[in-house]
């Protein structure tokens, strides 16, 4: 028999854990068993032709909100070519109205509802040996079609249901349901999905410590399984070590909450600072609120770019934490969050969400604010997506949210946000992504948010300048987000214009920074700094000093390195030439990284050193006259 487990991902990055873990638990059925992988970019042509051609006896489809749309239009098309097919689907996407899935896409046979390795193992048993009645099976709902009354389809295996006759195939089948799944008592149970490691070269590996998630956040599915189960730790240091072995890029936890269990995560922690091989990165999604002294200690201690956390705040609106169910305090969250960033060896994002109940257009931007005023190296402005199953979707006309009724089930608008208003925080996202989380304009951004009332007001006023130049939602090169940040500086803050946007440029501008009207050539400097910081560019911006009255003074100095390496030690054997095709240097007439004022400096990048949080190139202040 053919068994072909297949996930539609987000992006080519990824892979889904859920299909490696059934596959791995398949026991004896695990020869017969195939994985299909794709992205939702993939055409879905392509994705039908691949799944065609396997001729698969049995079809597991994963369901999430990202691929739902994509999994009912392969299943649909599926069915009507290779009707023998048994479709089976899986996922949260499915799990929690899988009655009225199954009624309203008759092309699957069941779900599975919640956790699924045992599920599918003994749906194995069914469909290939008949050694179990589906209604036997527990964590599933299914169609069972019915004769004189009797259920039967049932009872047998796949391979004797093929013999139904169309008149039986065409008759009315009820939906059953075998109830919720037996959870495994600890993940010891699971098998290791990552046999062969370089099957997943260039991809992030998804690793899982642990299932369930203590608190109650009303947004979240994890809320509803309170039942946190873990992985020995013995088991989890062996399985990490083979995957530091092999050096794979980055691991990734999906545990929802790592650091709930502190004896389980400091042993964790500090198994990875012990074993670190200069590769491998860890990611893992923890509450900071409840982050211990020894905890903050062990990941002081991990090299720069080994760790990086993920951190949801979604908001500092007390009322607003308080209807969602949330209990850390945000003076605790920022105590941590500073602890962390003061080692300057960690990479930590933070989460937004928008829409939340209590919060309104106003409330939100001071959330905005305060958890910029931290400056993680990410920051994510989400918007509230209406999960069913989830404590927010059965409230939901209680708070007079309006979503999407289509995956993602995003929000529209609320008792206290408008859709005008949520659609402005679209634009703001858009900037934030751009001129922020993207780290390669951090110069010039530091120094533009010290023009702005508040944060919020510098990336409103960004939006306001693409939208009247017609330049949202396009696609740029990143030398045309330099010329088009240029333009905004020019003309919304060194003309001292006030942006439409809430806050704009203080009135006071000029006594904050005396010389910004005079002197816009500070900030075509702090862009050049960032555009040279993160790549050599070949191209030259051309608001850029002509650097041909400084060639021969240039030329000295890597004629000196070459003899002495004095800033580039790592340079040996090379020639002056190679080491200035290799670096940059840079003539400035302000202190770009330090004070701001004049100052003539001379900056050399090395992008042999990049510094691993903001992969930003070394930077050295040059003495010229040496």
């Amino acid at each position: 028999m053919n068994i072909l487990l297949t996930a539609i991902n987000a992006k080519y990055i990824h892979s889904n854990l859920a299909v490696y873990s059934l596959k791995a638990s398949a026991g004896k059925y695990e020869p017969m068993t195939e994985l299909a992988e794709f992205t939702i970019n993939n055409q879905a042509d392509d994705i039908f032709r691949a799944v065609y051609r396997k001729k698969p006896d049995l079809l597991f489809l994963s369901c999430y909100i990202w691929n739902r749309n994509e999994v009912i239009h392969l299943a649909e098309n599926i069915h009507k070519v290779l009707p023998e097919t048994v479709i089976w689907a899986g996922g949260p996407e499915v799990s929690y109205d899988a009655e009225e899935f199954l009624n309203l896409h008759p092309q699957f046979s069941g779900v599975m509802v919640g956790e699924g390795e045992r599920t599918f193992y003994r749906l194995l048993q069914h469909y290939v040996d008949g050694l179990l009645l589906l209604s036997e099976i527990p964590g599933i709902v299914y169609r069972d079609k019915a004769t004189d009354g009797e259920s039967h389809t049932a009872d047998r295996s796949a391979l004797s249901a093929k013999s139904e006759s169309a008149e039986e195939a065409g008759r009315e089948s009820q939906i059953l349901s075998t109830g919720l799944p037996e959870l495994m008592t600890t993940l010891d149970e699971l098998s290791f999905v990552y046999q062969t490691p370089e099957d997943f070269e260039h991809r992030i590996i998804y690793y899982e410590s642990s299932r369930g998630c203590p608190y109650s956040c009303s947004y979240c599915l994890s809320s509803i399984d309170k039942r946190v189960r873990f992985r020995s730790p013995e088991l989890v240091k062996r399985e990490l070590l083979f995957l530091l072995e092999h050096k794979v890029p980055q691991v990734k936890f999906v545990d929802r909450t790592f650091n709930c269990n502190h004896t389980h995560a400091l042993e964790i922690w500090r198994f990875i600072r012990e074993h670190d091989n200069g590769i491998t990165n860890f990611h893992f999604e923890i509450a900071a609120d409840i982050l211990t002294e020894e905890e903050l200690e062990v990941l002081g201690g991990m090299r720069p770019g080994l760790v990086q956390l993920e951190i949801g705040v979604q908001t500092v609106n007390e009322r607003t934490l308080e209807a969602i169910h949330r209990t850390a305090k945000f003076r605790r969250i920022t105590d941590r969050v500073l602890k962390i960033a003061a080692g300057r060896n960690i990479h930590q994002h933070l989460d937004l969400i928008a829409g939340l109940p209590y919060e309104d257009f106003e409330s939100f931007q001071s959330s905005f604010d305060a958890v910029y005023a931290l400056k993680p190296q990410e920051l994510q402005l989400g918007f509230l997506k209406v999960l069913r199953g989830s404590e927010m979707h059965r409230r939901a006309q209680e708070y007079g949210i309006v979503y999407r009724g289509e995956p993602p089930y995003e929000v529209l608008s609320t008792r206290w946000i408008s859709c005008d208003e949520l659609l402005r925080l679209k634009e703001v996202e858009e900037m934030l992504e751009v001129y922020y989380n993207s780290q390669q304009f951090r110069y010039t951004m530091e120094a533009l948010e010290k023009l702005f009332e508040r944060p919020f007001a510098l990336y409103e006023a960004l939006a306001d300048h693409y939208e009247a130049h017609e330049a949202e939602g396009k696609s740029y090169s990143r030398m045309q987000r330099f010329v088009i940040l240029r333009k905004f500086i020019r003309e919304t803050v060194c003309a001292g214009k006030r942006s439409a946007g809430a806050g704009g440029v203080p009135e006071a501008m000029g006594e904050m920074m005396p010389d910004v009207r005079e002197e816009p050539r500070r900030f075509d400097e702090l862009l050049t700094l960032d555009i040279y910081l993160r790549e050599n560019a070949k191209s030259r911006p051309v608001w850029a000093e002509d650097t041909a009255i400084y060639r021969e003074k240039i030329i000295g100095f890597y004629q000196r390195e070459e003899q002495l390496h004095t800033y580039l030690p790592g340079y040996d054997g090379m020639n002056w030439k190679q080491m200035m095709r290799m670096t940059h240097l840079e003539h400035f007439t302000y202190d770009v990284l330090v004070s701001g004022k004049k100052k003539e400096i001379w900056l050399l990048f090395d992008y042999e050193r990049r510094d691993p949080l903001t992969n930003d190139a070394a930077v050295f202040e040059i003495n010229m006259e040496e």
